[in-house]
């Protein structure tokens, strides 16, 4: 019961993927900035530019944890072979984590290109590592990374609705997503080869489309301005935004803009305004108010029962990037009993009685925030905020699991989360889900299907199992 009412009260907003551009901003799932190609016009300054952005999400494989890859170029073309000369959507070289947001999106950057009809994308990428989980030793979990090899020429796709951007107008942008379980060729006996095939999905998107949603961006806040109800954020790669609330703005942990100072690291979801291009936030979560912030997975957990007093945390996003942790690497969280727990979305004391010391788990998405001086050492972190949050997990549907009636069914976990999560989780959904990809409602889950299901895991308070609270069950077959 206490599952289906956070369900209830959590589940109303979750939106798609990790990657977006609109003309004039950039999106993607763990990464920033890119640069002009060969094939550029440069800057784009002489023509009437529009606003535009970037989405993208991903499948991962088995113990998988990164795939880290330079972005050189994303450039459209007017052509619809993407011959002749483009425009540049990217303004540096930013290096993207693909497998860091499965089944998210974030906000990474925005720029002013062309106004025009562009018909077809080309992305070009550059070096690229990749990490993943090793367990051989039967203790806590470390990673491993080597070098991806990637194809020298540049990916095309053709748009099959144009990507159509106005001087006037609503951003509109791209939707990338990326697979990196079809994307990363493994040997006859299912190893790792390091050579990388990049499959990708490109599609055109307008601001207020699921596929343009801001899930989870998180930075580090500049100033506020009481009058304007806005506040102005700098995200992980340097570029400031501007972040409207209204009344209608939901603020976790009884948090205001009033609460926000410079040392305030926030986790903003929204829409792209169809005006300026500013941030509307729906919801707003203080993830540190003293500075340093770390988000990522829950490798291990000790003790195994009861109150944790330490959790291993596979980090895939920290702010500031100057202290002792690092993106890619597990740091060593240690607990005094004294933090503030959260659940991202939900308010109130339940998520306390939800999400506690007690209710860690290993395959956990989570944010962690304290004092800078905490994070000297990746192997003795101390926070004072632990949140719990969304991500995507993979598996398959257990034969005969599904019970229409109770709004469950079972699933096996697989990809970098099962390694995690070797028993059979059960998913709770209700009519807040949304089915994506083809799948319409609970009818379209079947026998061994495999699926995505977005949302939160969670330790049953009753029976200590873990379970999947989900906002969107995706069909992956």
């Amino acid at each position: 019961m206490y599952l289906k009412m956070l369900f209830k009260m959590h589940g109303r907003l979750f939106l798609p993927s990790i990657v977006a551009i609109a003309v004039g901003s950039f999106l993607i799932g763990g990464c920033g900035s890119g640069m002009t190609s060969s094939n550029s016009t440069g800057t784009n300054s002489t023509s009437p530019t529009g606003s535009s952005f970037v989405v993208g999400t991903d499948a991962p494989m088995a113990a998988v944890t990164s795939f880290n890859v330079q972005l050189s170029a994303i450039d459209a073309y007017t052509s619809t072979d993407c011959s002749g000369t483009g425009v540049s959507l990217l303004s540096g070289t930013p290096n993207v984590d693909f497998a860091r947001f499965n089944g998210l999106q974030t906000l990474i950057d925005m720029n002013d290109v062309a106004a025009g009809t562009y018909n077809c994308v080309s992305i070009t990428l550059g070096t690229a590592t990749l990490g993943y989980l090793d367990t051989s030793s039967g203790a806590a979990p470390t990673i491993t990374s080597e070098p991806a090899t990637l194809p020298s020429t540049p990916l095309t796709y053709p748009l099959a609705t144009p990507m159509v951007v106005a001087t006037a107008g609503a951003p509109v942008g791209l939707h990338m997503d990326f697979d990196l379980r079809k994307s990363i060729e493994v040997d006859s006996n299912g190893n790792i080869t390091g050579a990388v095939n990049p499959t990708f999905t490109v599609k055109s998107v307008n601001n207020s489309d699921p596929g343009a949603y801001i899930d989870e961006f998180d930075a580090a806040v500049i100033g506020t301005d009481a009058t304007a109800q806005t506040f102005t954020i700098q995200g992980p790669h340097g570029r400031q935004f501007t972040v409207n609330v209204t009344g209608q703005t939901e603020w976790d942990g009884g948090a205001s803009l009033s609460s926000l100072t410079s040392s305030s690291i926030v986790q903003v979801s929204g829409f792209l305004d169809k005006a300026d291009a500013t941030i509307d936030a729906d919801e707003v979560a203080i993830l540190s108010d003293s500075g340093f912030y770390a988000g990522g997975q829950v490798t291990y957990v000790t003790p195994s029962t009861g109150a944790a007093t330490s959790f291993d945390l596979y980090v895939r996003g920290t702010l500031p990037a100057s202290t002792g942790v690092t993106d890619g690497n597990i740091a060593t969280v240690d607990l005094s009993g004294s933090e503030k727990y959260s659940i991202y979305w939900m308010h109130g004391p339940l998520a306390q009685f939800l999400f506690n010391p007690s209710g860690l788990l290993a395959g956990q998405h989570v944010a962690v925030g304290g004092p800078a001086s905490g994070a000297a050492s990746a192997s003795a972190v101390t926070v004072n905020r632990v949140m719990l949050r969304d991500w995507g997990f993979n598996g398959t549907v257990v034969a005969g699991s599904e019970n229409s009636t109770n709004g469950t069914f079972q699933m096996q976990v697989n990809g970098f989360a099962g390694v995690l999560i070797p028993e059979t989780v059960t998913v709770y959904v209700t009519s807040n889900t949304g089915f994506r990809d083809g799948w319409s409602g609970f009818s379209g889950i079947t026998d061994g299907a495999n699926v995505r299901v977005v949302g939160l895991l969670l330790k049953d308070p009753t029976s200590g199992n873990a379970v999947l609270v989900g906002h969107y069950v995706d069909d992956m077959n």
